[in-house]
């Protein structure tokens, strides 16, 4: 355990950016996982509405930097790709 004064505020911080972190990327994979649903159960209308709001909550977690850039592009475009090849 922290004996410093700053070590203490900086595992009390850390701990605060663990929870919120895991918090932005379990809504992320929730969302994607819905999205994949939709795409597997074959309603194009709503996976097509469900796209924009999956890409904009990836687009979210890579700004908080829970994940890498190239992370949040690689989601959006296997997700993108997912809805363009329905029929």
């Amino acid at each position: 355990m922290a004996h410093s004064k700053q070590a203490l505020k900086r595992a009390r911080q850390s701990e605060k950016n663990r929870v919120a972190n895991k918090a932005k990327m379990s809504r992320m994979k929730g969302a994607v996982k819905n999205l994949m649903a939709l795409i597997k159960a074959g309603d194009k209308a709503k996976a097509t509405a469900q796209l924009t709001t999956v890409c904009k909550i990836i687009d979210k977690a890579a700004q908080g930097h829970v994940i890498h850039k190239n992370n949040a592009a690689r989601h959006k475009s296997q997700a993108t790709r997912a809805v363009a090849a329905m029929k």
